[in-house]
């Protein structure tokens, strides 16, 4: 994946970054290993490429900031404060293109996910904070430690969707408006 200074990366290689990173761990890695190697191979590119990649991560982190799958993060992850929210959308990133624009199409489609799945098997959250810091630790890790040039952009969050403005505690609309990923849990809680 080779760039140049005209031609800055993009969402695409992002996601070619991600899957290049889940393909070189094999199986069914987890968030903080595909971060891992997201830096390493982040890293072997010059400095002017690896901070040309904070652009696209920041606007997938924005795309992504939408109620339905706040929703769905706090269901996951019993609770979800603004951080929290934050950083399940770093987990959610780490598995890749597919499974990104599925749950922004439909949140409630993480109920058939094999991670999503596990960890309500096992009680776990699905976070991954390290996922929103690659480009920096891979800037810092080819430069010796320098910090990220200044930004020359802003990226915009988008407002909230107004329909899912309900206390996420409130069970029966989170099951109306979720009742796979509610179902699952439910499962969970019984047995």
């Amino acid at each position: 994946m080779s760039r140049t200074e005209a031609s800055p990366p993009g969402v695409e290689d992002v996601w070619r970054l991600v899957d290049e990173a889940r393909a070189g761990l094999g199986g069914s890695p987890s968030a903080d290993d595909v971060a891992a190697a997201m830096v390493r191979l982040l890293g072997a590119r010059p400095p002017v490429v690896i901070a040309a990649f904070d652009r696209p991560f920041d606007e997938l982190v924005a795309v992504s900031y939408r109620a339905g799958l706040w929703a769905a993060a706090y269901v996951i992850n019993g609770g979800a404060s603004d951080d929290g929210f934050e950083y399940f959308r770093g987990w959610l990133i780490t598995q890749g293109r597919e499974t990104f624009e599925r749950a922004l199409a439909d949140p409630d489609s993480l109920a058939t996910h094999p991670a999503v799945v596990a960890a309500a098997a096992e009680c776990d959250d699905l976070e991954c904070e390290d996922v929103l810091a690659v480009v920096w630790q891979a800037y810092r890790d080819q430069t010796g430690g320098d910090e990220l040039p200044a930004r020359d952009f802003t990226i915009r969050y988008p407002d909230l969707d107004p329909d899912w403005e309900f206390d996420f505690d409130d069970e029966a609309e989170m099951r109306r408006r979720l009742p796979r990923l509610m179902a699952l849990y439910d499962e969970e809680e019984d047995t």
